[in-house]
């Protein structure tokens, strides 16, 4: 069997590309196809394999701009020749599953999300716009929500990353999707377990808009505490303007840095909606609590203080500074109550080889489409 992977870009190793590697591992002779690749900025497993971009990777120093070129983004991944594969299997978050596959082909899609920029977050990333760019951003907007929609029509089956995008899945494409849940790494599980009650709270997130970083810097701006935030993104140089002393920003960081960041923290603080998300899983299973707002993924991967049963993190209702604040009182309370341990065995229940499972199952062709 002939296996295309089609990705959205590379261009870092975050949640979707670690999916992405597991694909890799699941289908060693598959060709992947993405829009842009920054070689060196995504795991071994990935760049081993046989990669084509689009015609956007001859633009100079794309890499630094390419979240500009959305507009082109359709008819670049409709140009990728995928003649002669079996089996297509995109996992995408903007329009790798706008890919046309060949005649007698199967298509299966990994949505890790509707393409959030013009759909549910339309407001997030383009509501500060002066009035002319607006006019023309939401004209851009509108048709690429129907080529969007139609162009899932060329997907066969459907997977979605979690609950809260399945049912975004249903409202905007009218599609059922089976849920297969993002993996947490075997390593997270092999590390030792903290003690003593941690050193600073953290952010592990790239930082764009949705993620509502600043919302986290405002809090501990008015508490003193220490908080460390790993990552790099657009919001970059915004978010150091807004940040008190108190705040440490370490950039990007290497996978293998990442579980002694997280067993020397607090708790990793998650102030934004998201569709699933890995690092607070990465964070229990290195034995340290989430404080995160009561919506989206995370409810679907944190046991709750006060909701019974033995709980692994803070959840908190309102999007703003005072609910995070009432997060963290929380915390402070309870600190104590988060075992290492139990925090470890919650997460144990993402571990690789489920999802290996799961997937090989979904993509298998003849599955029953959705």
């Amino acid at each position: 069997m002939k296996v295309a992977l089609v990705h959205d870009w590379l261009t870092g190793m975050r949640g979707g590309e670690k999916c992405l590697e597991a694909a890799c591992e699941l289908f060693p002779d598959a060709d992947v196809f993405t829009l842009l690749h920054r070689k060196g900025t995504v795991s071994p497993t990935i760049e081993r394999h046989r990669i084509t971009t689009s015609f956007l990777q001859r633009l100079p120093e794309v890499h630094r701009y390419y979240r500009y070129l959305l507009p082109l983004f359709p008819a670049a991944v409709e140009r990728f020749d995928l003649g002669g594969y079996d089996l297509v299997l995109s996992m995408s978050h903007a329009v790798a599953k706008g890919a046309i596959p060949p005649v007698g082909a199967e298509h299966a899609c990994y949505c890790f999300s509707p393409m959030r920029y013009v759909w549910d977050l339309y407001d997030d990333y383009f509501g500060r716009l002066p009035k002319p760019a607006e006019l023309v951003v939401s004209a851009c907007a509108s048709r690429l929500r129907l080529w969007d929609v139609a162009a899932t029509a060329r997907v066969d089956r459907i997977a979605a990353i979690s609950r809260h995008v399945e049912r975004r899945v249903a409202r905007y494409y009218r599609r059922e999707a089976t849920v297969i849940h993002p993996p947490v790494e075997d390593r997270y599980f092999e590390e030792g377990l903290p003690s003593g009650p941690g050193e600073y709270l953290l952010i592990v997130s790239s930082l764009v808009p949705y993620k509502r970083i600043d919302t986290a810097i405002a809090a501990v701006r008015r508490t003193g505490e220490p908080l460390w935030i790993v990552g790099s993104g657009p919001e970059e140089r915004r978010l150091r303007r807004l940040a008190p002393p108190n705040v440490r920003f370490l950039g990007w960081q290497r996978s293998d840095a990442l579980p002694d960041l997280y067993r020397r923290a607090r708790a990793l603080v998650f102030p934004g909606v998201e569709d699933f998300g890995i690092a607070p899983l990465e964070c229990q299973a290195m034995g340290r609590p989430v404080v995160g707002l009561r919506a989206g993924g995370l409810c679907e991967t944190v046991a709750p203080i006060g909701a019974g049963g033995e709980p692994t993190g803070v959840l908190y209702a309102e999007p703003t500074v005072e609910g995070l604040l009432g997060g963290l009182e929380t915390l402070r309370r309870h600190q104590a109550d988060f075992d290492p341990a139990r925090l470890r065995r919650h997460a144990s229940a993402f571990r690789r080889n489920r999802f290996l499972d799961e997937l090989k199952s979904f993509a298998t062709p003849g599955a029953r489409p959705c």
